[in-house]
């Protein structure tokens, strides 16, 4: 148990670090408008007498008086929730996470899709060996799909920084009302019939062995209509790259409804896919400047140790209510998206 709290110590202490770190950058980094500022009038009288001095720049007066560390702190209490959410309702943190923090933060859209993907990465690479350890998680399902999916995340990010906010956020908005309807209707089927594995599954070797608990034995399993499914995934990779929501929210009907693999299989393989893919778009928008410290850390954090709390709690909850208030925080946070992108909801 002191190790257990000694290891939380550790995250807040890096956390705040971190924070006042960038706070002290950000606070010297605004002083300078102000010096800059006097610099025209000093330097007009300079010209001859012939020539009207140029007016003076105004000094640059910040559009709140609200301290620096105040919206980091917010976001770290927020983000603790969405984590606790996220594992209660079985969904990725990134795809509450965007939306929320988008739609109610005063940060710009390109920076939360940026924290997105790497709060998506973050949760992948903490699952990722442990469901490989299980045999749960496949290479041979998951390395066609990541390649695809990886250079489709790559050309999403790219279009996504190329678009304005009030467009993004539109489509974002959009998407995520999407993903409501999915959540909401679709089915999973815990072990799919798949009568034969067509040509390309039997060319890639895409099937596999794992042991099933629940069932006290093995299940053998394979796949059909792959090329369809990895047509869908040059889409959701797309989409990925382009919101930066990760992408297991798409991930686990395709491979488990339309492909044929078993529910686990698919949950496993869809967790480690974003550990791929997300690097990919993450690397995007690190490249251009669109991951900003002060929003990452927190969120990083935040969402962990909710995580933790979630997986606790998850005993004792009831699965299906945790679902329905999770369907209904995406449907707010998605219309508040799509009404400020079409500027009704400023």
């Amino acid at each position: 148990m002191v190790q257990h709290y000694s290891k939380v110590f550790v995250l807040l202490l890096i956390t705040m670090t971190v924070l006042v770190t960038t706070g002290t950058v950000f606070a010297a980094h605004d002083a300078a408008p102000a010096a800059v500022a006097s610099a025209p009038a000093a330097t007009a009288t300079g010209h001859g007498e012939g020539h009207e001095a140029a007016p003076a720049a105004a000094p640059v007066v910040p559009d709140t008086t609200t301290p620096w560390w105040v919206w980091p702190l917010a976001l770290f209490v927020v983000t603790f929730i969405l984590g606790i959410l996220a594992v209660l309702g079985g969904v990725g943190g990134g795809v509450l996470f965007v939306p929320i923090v988008g739609g109610f933060f005063p940060f710009h859209i390109d920076f939360v899709r940026g924290a997105g993907l790497l709060v998506a990465l973050a949760g992948a690479l903490a699952a990722g060996p442990g469901l490989l350890k299980r045999n749960l998680a496949s290479l041979r399902l998951a390395m066609p799909v990541a390649i695809i999916a990886s250079a489709a995340a790559i050309g999403g990010a790219m279009i996504g920084l190329a678009l304005s906010a009030n467009v993004i956020n539109t489509l974002l908005g959009a998407t995520i009302l999407f993903i409501v309807v999915i959540m909401a209707t679709a089915k999973k089927s815990d072990f799919p019939i798949v009568p034969k594995p067509d040509n390309l599954a039997q060319s890639l070797g895409i099937m596999g062995i794992y042991r099933e608990e629940s069932l006290g034995k093995d299940v053998e399993w394979t796949v059909h209509k792959t090329p369809m499914g990895l047509a869908l995934f040059v889409v959701i990779g797309i989409m990925a790259g382009m919101f930066g929501l990760g992408a297991g929210w798409a991930n686990v009907p395709v491979l488990n409804l339309l492909m044929g693999a078993p529910l686990k299989i698919s949950v496993a393989t869809s967790k480690f896919l974003l550990s791929i893919t997300d690097t990919s778009a993450a690397w995007v928008y690190l490249n251009q400047g669109a991951v900003l410290p002060m929003i990452v850390v927190p969120s990083l954090v935040g969402i962990m140790l909710g995580s933790i709390i979630g997986v606790k709690i998850l005993a004792k909850s009831k699965p299906k209510a945790i679902k329905w208030m999770v369907i209904g925080l995406l449907l707010f946070a998605g219309l508040r998206s799509l009404l400020k992108g079409l500027g009704i909801w400023k």
